[in-house]
């Protein structure tokens, strides 16, 4: 469907029902608090959801709600530069997506929404640079994995007080699961699967200060994984047995609820249960996100899930964690970037690590592993086109690695194509620990391994002209407040040098 026609249908859809410009509410309706996304040079994406009964569907009714915006160049929302006005529409649980443009390139700003009397909180944005330009510098954090129930997400007032310009969220901002009364807290339902389900599930996840006030600091980069809809599920597959066209309605349940809540574009709009989410981003000419979606186009994981032997599924080129057009896609974007550093987002660790002692091998199927000649597609281009500087950043692990990548894995002279940056989880798992039993095994087998850690916490990554720096930041404990954050170790790669090495 175009978008022209996308377009049409959604704002008719919005003004079906009647639409009041200045209700009353039973409490406060920003609840939710505000988002920014997907800058641009001349703008950005704005999000709010009014929900003044957040856990219970948002407590709106039916009617459609007129809702104002203001984008300022000052703190105090003063000196107004742009306004609007934006209908929250009940068909997307009363979500607004205001896509900004005509503002000034490379320089912050600030944002507010207002319904009736209620003024929503005031967010900070930041327009990207215009293409062409190279600024001097660029700090993002990525971050993914927040599981409710395993911990508490102390590492978001730490990234707070970094001031980062971006933060890239690399999936499982919510989780599907069911209730876990021995918790450090509890979700609100048993196991999600209608649209409902979704919806307040994500307001729940919503309702954390810590991220509500991340949210308010930086533009955000996101993309799911699994747990957005169902663990390790894979394309039309589900994780457990159930029929198809249930599992699609699910599906698309999920899709919508994660569009309404997250500040995405309207070409990101569901269509059932399809949704474009795989997208370019750009930072003037240092840095491109090339922001990629391994679920919704996958096939099923050849071998099966879990870590495994090789089997001859995982070779089978008809395998794909990426789908035939997102890899075309991803190779063409990578060939036409003009940026220093292009930066590929991307769910699941796609270094090939053996975790098994010895001859024999056992690789993770849900990861690239499971798609081995998916993966040497992408690497071989990476080799024969030489994108510059290339930076793979992952989630999904719940631990903390750090890896070259190259075609030949088993060769250790063989060169290396890009390097990876595998964040660990914000919350997932618990507390973790710092050195997994099999660690000094998991350097031997796999050399271009050069770190692994397994507490909680994000990577800060700081780009210049001259280098990439990721500074993985650790907290000890999340399954109770007040943990300390530090930088576990910090990695550097180099303007035009294929390779990682500990700074």
């Amino acid at each position: 469907m175009n978008l022209t026609r996308r377009l049409f249908l959604l704002r008719g859809a919005a003004l079906a029902s009647t639409v009041y410009a200045a209700p009353g509410f039973t409490a406060y309706p920003f609840s939710l608090g505000v988002m920014s996304g997907d800058p641009t040079f001349d703008g950005f994406v704005l999000w709010t959801r009014l929900a003044p009964d957040p856990l219970n569907g948002g407590g709106m009714g039916t009617s459609s709600v007129e809702v104002e915006w203001m984008v300022a160049e000052d703190e105090s929302m003063r000196r107004i530069v742009k306004k609007g006005k934006a209908i929250a529409a009940a068909n997307l649980a009363h979500s607004v997506h205001v896509e900004v443009a005509g503002l000034r390139s490379s320089r912050p700003y600030w944002y507010q929404f207002k319904v009736g009397k209620d003024i929503s909180p005031i967010g900070r944005a930041i327009t990207a640079p215009k293409p062409g330009e190279s600024p001097d510098r660029l700090k993002f954090a990525f971050a993914s994995c927040q599981h409710w129930e395993a911990g508490l997400w102390t590492a978001y007032d730490d990234m707070a007080a970094a001031t980062p310009d971006l933060v890239v969220h690399l999936g499982d901002y919510i989780y599907e699961g069911g209730i876990n009364a021995k918790a450090v807290r509890q979700h609100n339902s048993l196991e999600i699967k209608s649209l409902s389900d979704y919806r307040n599930r994500h307001a729940l996840y919503k309702t954390d200060p810590k991220i509500q006030k991340m949210h308010t600091l930086c533009p955000w980069l996101l993309t799911w994984d699994d747990h957005e809809v169902d663990n390790n599920y894979a394309g039309e597959t589900p994780e457990d047995a159930q029929p198809h066209d249930a599992f699609m309605e699910r599906r698309a349940n999920a899709y919508q609820a994660y569009y309404e809540n997250m500040p995405l574009r309207l070409t990101a709009a569901p269509q059932g249960s399809k949704m474009q989410l795989y997208r370019s981003v750009s930072w003037g000419n240092l840095a491109q996100f090339t922001i990629l979606d391994t679920r919704q186009y996958r096939t099923d994981q050849p071998c099966g899930d879990g870590v495994k032997p090789v089997c001859p599924g995982t070779l089978d080129p008809v395998a794909t964690i990426t789908g035939d057009k997102q890899e075309a896609w991803l190779k063409q974007s990578l060939d036409k970037s003009p940026a220093r550093w292009n930066i590929i987002a991307n769910q699941v660790l796609m270094a090939r690590i053996d975790r098994k002692p010895g001859p024999e091998e056992a690789l993770s199927m849900d990861q690239w592993s499971g798609y081995e000649a998916n993966r040497d597609r992408v690497l071989r281009f990476l080799a024969e086109r030489k994108p510059s500087n290339p930076i793979v950043i992952t989630g999904d692990i719940h631990s903390s690695w750090v890896s070259d990548l190259k075609v030949n894995w088993k060769n250790e002279k063989d060169p290396v194509v890009a390097s990876e940056f595998t964040g660990t989880s914000i919350s997932s798992a618990g507390d973790g620990i710092d050195e997994h039993a099999d660690t000094p095994a998991w350097y031997r087998e796999n050399p271009h391994l050069k770190m692994y850690n397994g507490r909680r916490g994000y990577v800060m990554v700081s780009l210049d002209k001259a280098q990439c720096r990721a500074d993985y930041r650790t907290l000890p404990y999340v399954t109770r407040p007040g943990a300390p954050v530090g930088t576990h170790s910090s990695w550097i790669v180099e303007n035009g040098q294929r390779g990682v090495k500990k700074a």
